[in-house]
C-alpha cells in the first residue's frame, strides 16, 4: 500500500522497520524507557510513537487503541511507513483456570468473529490467521533462556470487551482457546496479507473463569512487561528477523 497515512503523524524516516505495538499509552512509555535516546515522533490520536535503539538496532514502540478496528489502521500505516516486523504486547483474559492472572502467554493463533472489522477484509473467507512461526519460535526460546515461564496456544479476538460473560468463556474454552484478547487476529491475517512478520505476546490481566472482579493495570503487572519486552527486543535485534 502506497498512499500516505492520515492517523499516524510520524514520516517513514522517523519509523523502524521492527516495532513493538501495545494498546495502553502508558504501556509505550514504559517500554521507551528501554531504548536509548527514544524520541517520540507521533502523538495523532493518542497513537503514541516512539524510536530509539536497543543494542544499537532501531527500534519502534507504537499505540494501537483497543479493539481490531483502531489496530488495523495503525497496523496498516505503520506497513505504510516500512514497517516489517509487528510485535503485539498486550493484556488478555484467561479462559483456563491453571493459568493465573499475572502469567504470560504466547498467542499461537487468534480465533475470531466472521463480523467485524476482519470481514471487511475478507468478506466471509477464513483468512490466514496465525503468526510468523519463525519469529514466534525466537521470542519463546530466548524467554526460556531468560527463565521467563508461559503458556501456549490459540487465543480468541472479541471486538465486544462487555459482551464477555461466562458463557463465552465457557464456550471458547471447551473450543481450545486459551485466553481472549481483542488485536491478535487483525494483525496475524494482515502480516500475511501484507508480508510482515508478526507476533503477539500476553500478559494475563484477568480472569474470566477464576477469580473474579481482579483486573491487573499495566502498571501492576509493571517488572512482568519489562521483562517481556526485554526478551522481544533482545530478540528483534540480535536475530536476523
Amino acid at each position: 500500500m502506497k498512499a500516505p497515512p492520515h492517523h499516524i503523524s510520524a514520516k517513514k524516516e522517523d519509523v523502524a522497520e521492527k516495532v513493538i505495538a501495545v494498546g495502553d499509552p502508558v504501556r509505550a512509555v514504559l517500554i521507551k524507557d528501554l531504548l536509548s535516546n527514544p524520541r517520540l515522533v507521533s502523538e495523532s490520536r493518542g497513537f503514541l510513537i516512539y524510536t530509539g535503539k536497543y543494542h544499537g538496532s532501531p527500534v519502534s514502540i507504537a499505540v494501537h487503541g483497543i479493539g481490531a478496528p483502531s489496530a488495523a489502521i495503525v497496523f496498516e500505516e505503520l506497513g505504510m511507513l516500512g514497517v516489517k516486523t509487528i510485535v503485539r504486547l498486550g493484556s488478555c483474559g484467561s479462559l483456563r483456570r491453571d493459568i493465573a492472572i499475572g502469567s504470560i502467554i504466547v498467542a499461537t493463533s487468534a480465533a475470531h468473529s466472521s463480523q467485524g472489522a476482519i470481514s471487511q477484509y475478507f468478506q466471509g473467507s477464513c483468512p490466514p490467521n496465525a503468526p510468523d512461526p519463525e519469529l514466534t519460535v525466537k521470542i519463546m526460546d530466548h524467554m526460556r533462556r531468560m527463565g521467563i515461564k508461559f503458556h501456549s496456544g490459540p487465543v480468541v479476538s472479541s471486538d465486544a470487551f462487555y459482551a464477555e460473560d461466562f458463557s463465552f468463556a465457557e464456550k471458547w474454552s471447551r473450543r481450545g482457546a486459551i485466553a481472549v484478547e481483542m488485536e491478535c487476529s487483525i494483525l496475524f491475517s494482515l502480516g500475511w496479507m501484507r508480508g510482515w512478520k508478526t507476533a503477539c505476546i500476553l500478559i494475563v490481566s484477568n480472569s474470566l473463569v477464576g477469580e473474579s472482579g481482579v483486573y491487573l493495570s499495566t502498571e501492576e503487572m509493571r517488572n512482568t512487561y519489562i521483562s517481556v519486552s526485554k526478551a522481544i527486543l533482545d530478540t528483534l535485534t540480535f536475530n536476523a528477523t
